[in-house]
């Protein structure tokens, strides 16, 4: 049983906390059952309905972690939270009455799953698998705008791979903090990747800007982006909406599982920055 005396994380309003873990932690009965118990009746038909073990894998894990998340912030038992799409397929939080007016955004990708949590502020996130196989160069043809492609064929070949999943994961998260995913075009807006202005923190990447189609109906200047690498073959991304022109202060956490007494225990520690895909510190 979920400890509800226990005393609540503070999520001000210029922060944006970031959760992550393998999936490879979701092993035993014991913490599979813990997991499966903080699903909905409708989760578990959904889960069911994956074909492959891998897909029901990170289901499971995609909601254990938004469910131990949000109840980092609210009395609210796991089990509690209610979820409802918008018009675009984005999960909300409709319950419990009386819950936070938070906002988060989750990512899964092959052996990791990460959430994003802010205070009533536009956020989003993603986390891709750099070590997939794929013709990224030919994809970013298809879906990147004009200026992101030409920036990534002019670098050598050998850098081309980190550039696009840098790419990736920043649209991706841009577009789920919008909260309309694929309803606005990846061409539309294009980000702008530092070269030698490194971010001095270690394992963050770049400062990061971005150029948007006036059709898209957005101000560039009100967002603000941040890089990471949970480990040498993962890159993440996360978006955020300034208020008021106020900055964003990013904490990033790895996330461990256990069970405590037949319920999920999900203790969460500083993350280290590992070497990123590629090789070298950060992500950028």
């Amino acid at each position: 049983m979920t400890d509800l005396t226990r005393e609540l994380e503070v999520l001000g309003p210029d922060d944006v906390h970031v959760f992550f873990f393998h999936t490879s932690q979701i092993a035993g009965d014991p913490l599979v059952r813990a997991c499966e118990a903080l699903l909905t009746d409708e989760e578990k038909a959904r889960r069911a309905r994956y074909i492959f073990d891998k897909n029901k894998l990170e289901y499971l894990a995609t909601r254990t972690l938004a469910r131990t998340t949000l109840s980092r912030y609210a009395r609210v038992a796991p089990e509690a939270w209610r979820f409802t799409p918008n018009q675009y397929g984005r999960p909300e939080i409709s319950g419990p009455d009386g819950a936070p007016r938070l906002r988060f955004n989750l990512s899964n990708t092959v052996k990791l799953v990460a959430c994003a949590v802010s205070l009533d502020r536009d956020v989003g996130i993603d986390v891709e698998d750099s070590t997939r196989s794929g013709e990224t160069v030919a994809i970013a043809d298809r879906f990147f705008s004009d200026q992101e492609t030409k920036e990534l064929r002019a670098l050598p070949a050998s850098r081309q791979h980190r550039r696009f999943f840098e790419y990736w994961t920043l649209k991706e998260a841009y577009i789920k903090a919008r909260g309309m995913g694929l309803a606005l075009p990846l061409d539309g807006f294009s980000f702008l990747l530092g070269r030698e202005d490194r971010d001095p923190r270690d394992g963050r990447g770049p400062r990061v800007g971005i150029a948007i189609d006036p059709k898209l109906e957005d101000d560039a200047a009100t967002w603000e982006f941040e890089q990471f690498s949970p480990d040498a073959d993962h890159f993440a991304a996360v978006a955020v909406r300034k208020r008021g022109g106020a900055g964003a202060r990013v904490t990033i956490r790895r996330v461990d599982l256990s069970v405590d007494r037949g319920a999920v225990s999900a203790s969460a520690s500083a993350w280290a920055s590992a070497s990123a895909p590629g090789g070298s510190p950060g992500a950028g």
